[in-house]
């Protein structure tokens, strides 16, 4: 199965070659059986690495390959894990298709780059984070707010040693939106305890990463 049309292919080989730093590693977790869609991301990571040779794909079993599991801390697939030398803690959990797609590779770009476009005040603040941070943003592959939610959540990954983003796709597990009760998207979970909806600014974002450590 195909995902990307080729004029789409073009239209991303030119923007990556003018927008990656660095090499990006994209290690894919997956498994043959009990897994409806992990052919389907699978296949949407191959052709994505294949447009430009800053970008490399490892595939993992999840059963088989435990060490790499516990080094990586995944407990669920499709799982991808976006990387340049460093791991700033940034997952997606569930096909980044749709609307999650341009989320994706705006991804790749800002972690090839190890910096992001926060404002000073933000990134200080990341910086000098004591305490872990845990953010989950579930989104839909429909919704067209959901990738600025889930960008916004990985820079501030990329910008904090303490921060970890995940993005889960609610479709795919229902059962963490039912212990979550997403009942909108975007939706943000910080640290188990504090939640939001909504595409909001940067400085929001932080207030309740406050809220979340204090």
């Amino acid at each position: 199965m195909l995902f990307l049309q080729d004029k789409d292919k073009e239209t991303l080989i030119n923007f990556l070659k003018e927008n990656l730093s660095r090499e990006v590693s994209l290690k894919f977790f997956t498994q043959e059986l009990e897994c409806e869609t992990c052919q389907s991301v699978r296949s949407l990571l191959e052709e994505i690495v294949a447009l430009s040779p800053l970008l490399h794909l490892e595939i993992y079993n999840f059963l088989l390959d435990k060490d790499k599991v516990d080094l990586y801390d995944i407990d669920k697939i499709p799982a991808i894990v976006v990387e340049e030398e460093k791991d700033y803690g940034i997952r997606f959990y569930g096909i980044p298709a749709g609307y999650e797609f341009s989320g994706f590779i705006e991804t790749l770009v800002w972690v090839s780059r190890g910096e992001t476009d926060l404002r000073k005040e933000s990134k200080d603040f990341l910086s000098s984070l004591t305490r872990e941070v845990d953010i989950q943003t579930f989104v839909t592959v429909t919704c067209p707010y959901c990738p600025q939610a889930v960008v916004l959540g990985h820079k501030m990954a990329i910008e904090g040693e303490k921060v970890r983003s995940a993005m889960i796709e609610v479709e795919e597990f229902p059962h963490l939106a039912y212990r979550y009760g997403v009942r909108a998207v975007p939706k943000i979970v910080i640290n188990e305890r504090v939640s939001f909806e909504g595409a909001v600014p940067e400085e929001y974002f932080l207030t309740k990463i406050i809220e979340a450590v204090s």
